[in-house]
């Protein structure tokens, strides 16, 4: 199996639902949800220099941080760093299809090939994805 890990810089964000346009009523992807995924690719293109997307199945492991508020009291604060405290919003499902859809045609054909994925959530100094894909050789 080989593995490859890659950080995506940021808070991690959640994969919004499609909204519509009232002019054509065609579905898109708001702005927010696909300006991550693009920072996705971008983050995975940086580390690895992948000619084509994988058509073995996927393992994902994915640590998401979140930034601790500074208006949280100092109390609250340590609770967080001291995993005591995690985040809520947006929800950890979201988190992992924004990265489901991002590798699509970059990191794997299809996410259909993701065979086990665990994702994890909690407070840090420094947010951001921290993603491994196993993929089975």
């Amino acid at each position: 199996m080989k593995s490859y890990i890659f950080k995506v810089p940021g808070k991690p964000v959640g994969k919004q639902r499609p909204r519509f346009s009232r002019k054509t009523g065609r579905a898109y992807t708001p702005k927010e949800t696909a300006t991550y995924e693009n920072l996705i690719r971008l983050a995975f293109a940086e580390k690895f220099d992948f000619k084509e997307p994988t058509e073995q199945p996927v393992r994902l492991s994915v640590v998401a941080i979140f930034p601790i508020p500074k208006s949280w009291a100092k109390k609250k604060q340590i609770a967080a760093e001291e995993l005591r405290i995690f985040p809520g919003k947006p929800d950890a499902d979201n988190i992992l299809k924004a990265l489901q859809d991002a590798g699509n045609g970059v990191i794997w054909k299809d996410d259909a090939q993701i065979e086990t994925a665990c994702i994890s959530k909690r407070y840090g100094s420094i947010p951001g994805l921290t993603v491994m894909v196993e993929v089975h050789e």
